[in-house]
């Protein structure tokens, strides 16, 4: 049991359900039945390219990581890519029990993983391919979801901007030696936490302008005149009292701040170890970057949701992150 929670690298597994949730998010819809599938579909085929992954690079692995599954013989090569083979044959079931459309997603996914990890992954279209499996896997949770996965595009972009950087920096973790892998993701990583704290802060604004005209609004005296021909009943007694905004104005400044939150938590979670890889690129720094990006997606994902106005989705993906990082301590995530 010890030889395959290693070889499927179950910590990471929390990282998933993010990408579905978000998905659905962006879309404009709210997680229902059809989700769930996704996400189950969004599992498997993510276990599938965990097995397939290490059958490839069994011979490989034998002299850069001998400890691994494969190379110790604790899983036979032919059992792992069984795994690789039923786990999709899965994923690919639970995405038709969502519709054609979805099953259409999920079919691209599965060629995506399969050309990865067995022909694409030592080239340079590598890091473009696995970016490309988790955009389509947060597209599957929105088109799944029943909602506009044209709205869902700008997310999906954002997550494979991430993994795009964070796959480069895991072409170096067995061997080190190059600074410029973290110092690119660094950059890339800074990019994103200025471009989600920026619409956070143009969301902020917005709102108190649209708090600010609506209580101007209930203090001018004329305007209600205007509307129904009489005094209006609730003027204010007394010069400068604002009557307070409607709640929902309330609603969208603490998504904004939600969101905030999280795009700092992504930030912290993601360039505190590229740093230290990119000052010291050894081994052990840059599996620790990796680890650290693979593990940043939870509040990436979840800064996402609450960008598209799903306060509570992005907070139950946020859940996902404590779990991801004590487990990740015991097995690792790379």
């Amino acid at each position: 049991m010890r030889a395959w929670v290693e070889l499927l690298r179950l910590p990471a597994l929390f990282t998933v359900p993010g990408d579905a949730l978000a998905g659905a998010a962006a879309a404009g819809v709210r997680p229902n039945p059809r989700t769930l599938l996704a996400i189950g579909s969004s599992l498997c085929l993510y276990e599938a390219g965990m097995a397939l992954n290490d059958w490839a690079d069994r011979a490989e692995d034998a002299v850069d990581r001998p400890h691994r599954p494969l190379p110790s013989g604790r899983v036979k090569p032919a059992a792992a890519l069984a795994a690789a083979g039923g786990l999709t044959l899965a994923g690919l079931a639970l995405a038709s029990r969502a519709g054609r459309r979805p099953l259409a997603v999920a079919g691209a996914l599965a060629a995506t993983v399969w050309s990865y990890d067995l022909v694409l992954k030592r080239t340079p279209a590598g890091p473009v391919a696995m970016a490309a499996a988790r955009g389509l896997d947060l597209l599957l949770g929105g088109v799944a979801s029943g909602g506009d996965t044209r709205k869902a595009v700008p997310s999906a972009l954002t997550l494979a901007t991430h993994t795009l950087a964070v796959t480069t920096v895991s072409r170096h973790e067995t061997q080190g030696g190059s600074p410029w892998a973290p110092l690119t993701a660094l950059a890339t990583t800074t990019a994103l936490t200025w471009s989600l704290s920026r619409e956070d802060l143009t969301r902020s604004d917005r709102t108190g302008d649209d708090r600010t005209a609506g209580a101007l609004r209930r203090d001018d005296p004329t305007s209600a005149t205007r509307a129904s021909g009489r005094p209006p009943q609730h003027a204010p007694t007394a010069p400068g009292l604002r009557y307070p905004p409607p709640r929902s104005r309330g609603v969208t400044v603490n998504i904004a701040s939600l969101s905030g939150a999280l795009t700092t938590l992504y930030a912290v979670t993601s360039a505190r170890p590229l740093l230290h890889a990119a000052l010291n690129p050894s081994p052990p720094l840059t599996q620790r970057a990796v680890g650290g990006g693979i593990r940043a997606m939870i509040p990436l994902q979840a800064a996402l949701a609450a960008r598209s106005g799903a306060p509570v989705t992005a907070l139950l993906t946020a859940a996902l992150a404590p779990a991801a990082r004590r487990f990740s301590r015991k097995v690792s995530v790379t």
